[in-house]
């Protein structure tokens, strides 16, 4: 299992990427202004990464009482993505309708929008992390 250090540098590594790539896409989709979609993704990450920490954890933890290794199969990484990106759009949701001064719909849409970006590039990201930082039982596994 991942290293509490590992975890940080993975959740905070995760989170920078996202934010240099959705703030302008954010600003650019939705016609927000730039500080708006700003703050709307650096405190969507920051909400985020504690939940990443927190979530990954859990999963690595319910897949090790399955008896099963934390070397995710593709089946188990769009699991994984979806119920992260579930469990984020519930928290986010109401923040940034309050934010915004709209609706629970309309920041229902929005939630949505990012959800499906981040979890196409949570997929992505967490494949590249665990092919540039395999964990040693891994190999041992395939041994």
């Amino acid at each position: 299992m991942r290293s509490a250090a590992d975890r940080i540098r993975h959740a905070i590594s995760f989170e920078i990427i996202g934010i240099l790539l959705a703030t302008p896409l954010g600003a650019f989709v939705f016609q927000l202004h730039a500080g708006d979609s700003a703050v709307i993704v650096i405190g969507s990450a920051t909400i985020a990464m504690a939940w990443n920490y927190i979530y990954n954890l859990g999963f690595d933890h319910a897949l090790k009482a399955l008896g099963r290794s934390t070397e995710k199969t593709l089946v188990a990484r769009i699991v994984h993505a979806v119920l992260f990106e579930i469990g984020l759009l519930l928290m986010l949701m109401p923040l940034i309708a309050l934010y915004l001064g709209i609706s629970l719909w309309e920041a229902l849409v929005m939630d949505l929008a990012f959800a499906l970006f981040y979890m196409g590039y949570a997929l992505v990201f967490n494949w590249a992390y665990d092919r540039l930082f395999p964990l040693p039982e891994w190999d041992r596994q395939k041994a």
